[in-house]
């Protein structure tokens, strides 16, 4: 029976968690060279459109139908395609388990799918054709986003073997900041031109909507409201807030040695990526700590990015790859059954390290797969459509000679 205050704050959820993705456009539109502000915002936009036309044809089906306990998915790996184009399903019918239609849980899932190979793009701003990613973000959602979501929240192979991800610490952003570095690595260093950040203003605007849109995709999460959405909720605040400030603090201290604004979002961003995983199965004392954490882990991959010389430009594998990992790995320290009772009680709680364990090697398989996958895409793709484009384009800008507008005039 449909429960209309689940179903409200499920909707609310979704709509929550679909204004990140325009969120992530502006985050990124600021961050970027001023003549590439439309590019990789549109890179944003584009996913919305593209990611429902998928979503609605197969993706759903192919997460979220069949299982391996059934025996009716491809070997816990993928789906069916029972459900594609909601084959079977109507606004009256409830998701199995729950107390709301299934068309919101297909909206809810939906937003995630839309935002995930949209946090790629900021490691490869200004240098990517629009049409090569067009084509990367359709086949990377069907080939490593799709098996992800089924083998974890959809039934598949290493949800039988017990392993947790909240809302998206592997799901998510493991998989997009490995893929990021791949990308990065691909398509190589930033020609001339400036490479400051043209907006900041832009930046903050960015960072508060993801900030407030991540409460419906921590909370949401849960699909229902019961103490674990609270818990959810105010751990994705608490562990954002402490990374933003730890941030700070570092980069006054040492690096910079000023307390800059895009530091403390950055810091905020990292924080939010890294609780992800872990939100719903932790207390709030140890989102406090796994904020702080994330604020010191984060800054000194970002550091050692940059040691590296890998030009990924608005530091997704720093803050997003290396903050869903680090967020699985904690889950697995501890994740108490106090806050959930579905979940076994990790390493500080007396629980052993089998839960890390199964995090550890889910996280394995997830970057080898997702790199693996991103670098035989980016190369089959440029086989038949040039991925990078021309010194001369990323002098002139991508907005005016691929899109042939330009975000303001002079």
């Amino acid at each position: 029976m449909i429960d209309k205050g689940v179903t409200t704050f499920m909707i609310l959820a979704t709509s929550l968690v679909m204004l990140m993705t325009p969120g992530l456009a502006f985050f990124y539109g600021g961050l970027g060279n001023k003549k590439n502000i439309l590019n990789i915002m549109m890179q944003s936009f584009v996913s919305v459109g593209l990611t429902t036309v998928l979503w609605f044809s197969f993706g759903y089906s192919l997460c979220f139908s069949g299982t391996l306990a059934n025996g009716t998915d491809l070997f816990g790996i993928i789906g069916n395609l029972d459900k594609a184009f909601l084959n079977g399903i109507t606004p009256k019918t409830i998701m199995p388990g729950k107390a709301f239609p299934e068309y919101v849980f297909f909206a809810y899932q939906m937003m995630f799918a839309i935002i995930t190979p949209a946090l790629i793009t900021g490691a490869f701003i200004n240098r990517v054709t629009f049409k090569s990613y067009v084509i990367f973000l359709i086949f990377w959602q069907i080939l490593v986003y799709y098996p992800f979501v089924h083998m974890i929240w959809g039934g598949g192979i290493l949800q039988q073997w017990g392993v947790l991800d909240f809302a998206g610490g592997i799901v998510v952003h493991a998989t997009a900041g490995f893929a990021a570095l791949v990308a990065t690595i691909f398509v190589g260093k930033r020609k001339g031109g400036d490479h400051e950040p043209n907006n900041i203003p832009l930046v903050a605007v960015g960072t508060t909507l993801l900030w407030f849109g991540w409460y419906g995709f921590n909370a949401g999460s849960e699909l229902d409201m019961d103490d674990v959405t609270v818990a959810a909720f105010i751990n994705t605040d608490v562990s954002a807030s402490f990374a933003a400030v730890t941030w700070l603090l570092i980069e006054w201290n040492r690096g910079k040695r000023k307390p800059t604004f895009i530091g403390l979002m950055t810091g905020a961003v990292a924080g939010l990526a890294t609780i992800t995983p872990a939100s719903g199965y932790v207390t709030v004392g140890a989102a406090a700590f796994i904020g702080i954490l994330a604020g010191m882990v984060c800054y000194l991959a970002v550091e050692f990015k940059n040691r590296m010389k890998w030009d990924d430009a608005l530091d997704v594998w720093g803050v997003h790859g290396v903050g869903g990992i680090f967020g699985t790995l904690m889950l697995g320290v501890f994740a108490t059954t106090a806050i959930n009772q579905s979940t076994p009680n990790g390493l500080f709680y007396g629980g052993g390290s089998l839960l890390l364990f199964k995090e550890f090697v889910a996280l394995l398989i997830s970057i080898v797969w997702a790199s693996s996958f991103t670098w035989v895409m980016l190369h089959t793709i440029n086989r038949f459509v040039p991925v990078k484009v021309s010194d001369t384009v990323q002098k002139v800008g991508l907005d005016l000679h691929i899109h042939g507008e330009v975000a303001r005039v002079e």
